[in-house]
């Protein structure tokens, strides 16, 4: 279990470190405007749910 956190870990160091956000969101968008919009809408409605987890368990 460890292992998978350090790996995950050096996985998003790696990404952070070779991928900007100007770049990211570059290529969402040079794949087609309306798959953009479908990320960008899917990434919202994920912040959404877990805002919700978090706050029914008060």
């Amino acid at each position: 279990m460890k292992s998978k956190n350090i790996s995950a870990f050096a996985f998003a160091i790696l990404l952070l470190l070779t991928v900007t956000s100007c770049q990211v969101i570059g290529d969402i968008f040079g794949a087609g405007v309306y798959t953009g919009i479908f990320i960008v809408i899917f990434i919202i409605v994920i912040i959404f749910v877990l805002i919700a987890k978090v706050f029914r368990k008060q």
